[in-house]
């Protein structure tokens, strides 16, 4: 039997507000454990929580973007459970009238590489609750609630992703977009852009959702991939073995690589929602929602579009560049500043400078080498002052410091060799010193134009103009014209 994936994310996405959602406790990340947790965060009894406006207006500002339906009229919820690190015994949090209701959507390549909407069902405010510490406590759990109250907007898409791969894709978009928009640093390792994976499976053709679990609290692109394709195997077993899919709540085990049961999954019965006594509904005027719609920026579609048309980019050259906005940002610095195609420039931030910058972890804003330093560089290449292969070099030079384009050419003798007469004079000496490769060339063996050509660029140190190399090569070698043999 064939199966079919069935994959919907639950994204939690911790808001840039510099205090908590309903108190004026700091959300700094980093600080010494219980030295960020108010009153107000650890639930004392005669305190009253009140809204954060900045965190309202962020999830504003993700639902135009997303084309999501912005409701005027939303409620604040307590929902209950009881778990060591939340300490009022219940979460402040949006169920029936969530501030951002259905119609949004993200768009990503899907498995046949072709446009596909994810649909958001909702997108709801509500506070984290603390942390569970149990590395450093010998058998013992210590609790630190500097994270308690922390604004964050959870977004629940549509089951419509149908492979780990389309799930990768969508957490992508979704982790630039909201950087875009500066509501969320979506820093991974610090827990600032989590997510909940609900994983079912049914037989291929099948339109009845299959039972699903729950992979709790992934912050990792790879790890998701991993537990996802870990998770979906696993129920196909057990189904083929006879047994049914319990729906549950689950954990992944990165250093296994498996998944295992955490609890039985709650059901909204379960949380026992009630409308939050201390709050008042939160209500939107329609002023409040325009004023934050013009203060969107280019957001990555948009860019995506633009670089294709302005520069004449290919798609995947404009969708690397525009998934993170810093590195969007340098490449158009280069292109203002230089009079090299944009493709070229392109080219080099997404290899060689990126190469760079990962072998040394290393930002684009941390980057040695400025897009003024980069355009000079594009420069001699454009005007064929240096070839390809020796910009690899300077560029190397240049990020160690050596000095700007131009000195490192001068100083080290890098120009390319344009000259016709000196590159053929160069070229007769190497087929003369090579007459039997010249003899197996005219015999039909023309893939020896490669090693001709490496032989040209050996004599004169790389800095031969390889395209010229290549024509004085193909008129010399066929016909043997100058050639003394």
């Amino acid at each position: 039997m064939k199966w079919e994936t069935v994959i919907g994310l639950e994204v939690h996405i911790q808001l840039k507000t510099k205090s908590k959602i309903f108190s004026g406790a700091s959300t700094t990340f980093g600080a010494d454990p219980n030295t960020q947790a108010c009153l107000i965060d650890l639930g004392y009894p005669g305190v009253l929580p009140v809204l954060n406006k900045e965190a309202v207006n962020m999830a504003i500002k993700f639902g135009l973007a997303t084309f999501g339906s912005i409701q005027k009229r939303s409620i604040f919820a307590r929902k209950n459970y009881f778990y060591p690190d939340l300490p009022k015994g219940y979460q402040i949090s949006q169920n029936e009238f969530p501030i951002i209701g259905e119609g949004g959507y993200l768009e990503i390549e899907s498995d046949n590489h072709l446009p596909k909407k994810v649909r958001i069902r909702r997108a709801h405010l509500e506070e984290d609750a603390g942390k569970s510490l149990h590395e450093d406590f010998h058998g013992m759990t210590g609790l630190d609630f500097n994270r308690a109250g922390v604004p964050l907007l959870e977004i629940v898409s549509e089951p419509d992703m149908r492979s780990a791969k389309e799930t990768v894709a969508y957490l992508k978009s979704l982790h630039t977009l909201v950087r875009y928009l500066d509501i969320c640093d979506a820093n991974m390792q610090e827990g600032s852009f989590r997510c909940d994976v609900n994983v079912s499976v049914r037989p291929e053709g099948e339109t009845v959702l299959g039972t699903r679990t729950e992979i709790k609290n992934l912050n990792s692109f790879r790890f998701v991939e991993k537990a996802i394709l870990y998770e979906v195997q696993r129920q196909i077993n057990c189904i083929e073995s006879g047994h049914s899919v319990t729906q549950q709540t689950m954990l992944y085990d990165v250093n296994k690589n498996e998944t295992r049961p955490m609890r039985i999954k709650e059901t909204l019965e379960d949380y026992r929602y009630f409308a939050e006594p201390d709050l008042l509904p939160l209500v939107l005027t329609d002023e409040m929602i325009s004023k934050i719609q013009k203060t969107l920026p280019e957001l990555p579609h948009q860019k995506q579009k633009r670089f294709i048309n302005n520069y004449g980019l290919p798609d995947y050259d404009a969708k690397i560049l525009v998934t993170d906005q810093d590195i969007s940002h340098y490449f158009e610095e280069v292109v203002k500043n230089s009079s090299a195609e944009p493709k070229l420039i392109a080219n080099w931030i997404i290899g060689d400078l990126s190469g760079f910058l990962n072998r040394h972890k290393l930002t684009i804003q941390q980057s040695p080498i400025s897009p003024k330093e980069l355009s000079v560089l594009m420069d001699r290449i454009q005007d064929k002052t240096i070839s390809g292969k020796i910009a690899k070099e300077i560029f190397e030079a240049m990020w160690h410091k050596e000095g700007s384009a131009d000195m490192i050419i001068e100083k080290k003798g890098l120009k390319q060799i344009t000259n016709l007469s000196e590159i053929e004079e160069i070229v007769r000496k190497v087929l003369q010193d090579h007459p039997t490769e010249v003899t197996k060339y005219r015999s039909g063996q023309e893939r020896l134009l490669g090693f001709f050509v490496g032989e040209v660029m050996k004599a004169t140190k790389g800095k031969a103009n390889p395209k010229l190399v290549n024509e004085i090569l193909l008129k010399t070698v066929r016909t043997g014209r100058d050639l003394s043999l």
